[in-house]
């Protein structure tokens, strides 16, 4: 009796230090996103910094740039940073998020904004208990949606190139489709990074994985709320 009462007080141990674990990563992810929002929010409003920023190709181009950078830097060198420098290049990276997307003020009723975020929260919310909690393995809900974001990936570089791609019908469907990518990503994701807690013995690594795990839930987050904003959202006239 007394080995049994052990083992349940270890698993209760490991579920509160995983509970933890994941908190501090909805916490970063937040974070990230608010930090996105005020920037975005800053600029888009302000027709001074929209002039200079947003209508400056060369400037906006330099951004993107430095976005894709970011992302390719924190997910390939993770491990042998230190964890202020991932968390400094996580801010770093959603604060230039915010100034790409910026760009939907112009573009958007701040009231499409709203609802699209909203309604963005709710689902990603929901989905992410989802993944958190089922027994089943998402293993192969992931791995479609990444095919399916590869091939969305590919789709959106040919329409670069050819932007009437992503006009009337087609935009239509490459949105219903970013749609369900990212909401199957979530739940995978938020699973996967569960684990990957778990599996994480020093702090140094846990706190790697924290940010980690947080940017990969920002980045499912922001995507399904442009998918959102697009499928939903009034055009300025």
């Amino acid at each position: 009796m007394a080995n049994e009462g052990q083992f349940f007080t270890q698993g209760d141990v490991v579920a509160r230090e995983n509970s933890t674990f994941m908190t501090r990563v909805y916490q970063w992810m937040c974070l990230g996103v608010l930090l996105t929002g005020i920037v975005a929010s800053v600029i888009g409003t302000n027709d001074e910094l929209v002039k200079t920023i947003i209508m400056n190709r060369p400037l906006f181009w330099v951004v993107i740039i430095a976005q894709f950078g970011l992302v390719m830097a924190i997910s390939g060198l993770i491990n042998r940073m230190s964890v202020m420098t991932a968390t400094a290049l996580f801010l770093l990276y959603s604060a230039l998020t915010g100034v790409t997307f910026s760009v939907i003020f112009a573009i958007y009723t701040a009231t499409s904004i709203q609802s699209a975020f909203f309604t963005t929260a709710i689902g990603f919310g929901g989905l992410t208990a989802f993944g958190y909690l089922t027994k089943k393995d998402l293993g192969p809900v992931g791995s479609f949606c990444m095919m399916g974001l590869f091939g969305m990936i590919g789709y959106s570089l040919l329409a670069m190139f050819f932007p009437t791609m992503m006009g009337g019908a087609a935009g239509l469907v490459y949105s219903l489709i970013g749609l369900l990518v990212f909401a199957g990503l979530t739940a995978y994701d938020t699973q996967k990074i569960k684990m990957i807690g778990r599996q994480s013995v020093s702090e140094e690594d846990k706190g790697r994985a924290t940010i980690m795990g947080a940017l990969t839930l920002y980045l499912d987050f922001i995507n399904m709320f442009m998918m959102i904003l697009r499928l939903t959202g009034d055009r300025r006239r």
